[in-house]
């Protein structure tokens, strides 16, 4: 697979996330919530992710720092590394997998460096401009990841005879992501599901060429 097409569909993806991203926090107050072409179970739902996934926290600001050159240096690493197997001819497969990794990592990234900058604070009723006059919510490093997607497809309790839990609300799907966090889920789910055929690289999958020749064979050999 060619760097160039690897470099296309990580553009790709950084553009439809950012885009997203842009377009939610200029246009919906923190919390609110819109049915996608009237369907329940598909929301938009736009909330910000101060840490790490599923919303966990540590450490504060200094905390939101260290997270942030975490993902920085992950992204640096990520880019030698997709470097290097494409140069080595991976499968096309793991190639592919990996690309949506790092894309989403990088996605999530331009969030925490940039957004608390660009943008000013959304709250509940109150929608974020870009580029304010007063300056941005965060300073550099401190921004925060914009998450819009929501699937409540089922939406029950559990039977009462639940031990603890019975009678308490039962909700799938409900985490609230993005367009990155779906990328390195994709990534991820399809490189553990199909890990043996990728672990591969394109040379080995190729079939050995036999070498032809004209010279006749005979079956005496003189021993002189």
């Amino acid at each position: 697979m060619k760097l160039r097409n690897v470099v296309l569909i990580i553009a790709i993806i950084i553009l439809i996330d950012q885009a997203l991203k842009v377009w939610i926090k200029t246009s919906y107050g923190f919390g609110q919530i819109t049915n996608v072409m009237g369907l329940s179970w598909f929301k938009l739902y736009f909330i910000e992710n101060e840490g790490m996934a599923w919303g966990w926290k540590f450490g504060g600001e200094w905390g939101k720092m260290i997270l942030t050159l975490f993902r920085l240096a992950a992204v640096i690493f990520g880019t030698w590394y997709l470097g290097r197997i494409v140069k080595q001819k991976y499968s096309r497969g793991f190639i592919i997998c990996a690309a949506l990794i790092y894309a989403g990592a990088l996605g999530n990234l331009i969030d925490s460096i940039f957004y608390g900058q660009l943008f000013s604070k959304s709250d509940w009723g109150v929608v974020a401009s870009a580029f304010p006059a007063e300056g941005g919510y965060a300073g550099l490093f401190h921004g925060k990841v914009v998450d819009m997607l929501y699937f409540p497809i089922i939406k029950s309790n559990y039977p009462s005879w639940f031990p603890f839990i019975g009678g308490d609300e039962f909700e799938f799907f409900s985490p609230i992501f993005n367009i990155a966090d779906a990328s390195i889920s994709i990534g991820v789910i399809t490189l553990f599901v199909f890990q043996k055929r990728f672990f591969k690289k394109e040379d080995d999958e190729k079939p050995t060429p036999t070498v032809e020749t004209s010279a006749e064979v005979s079956d005496k050999v003189q021993v002189g």
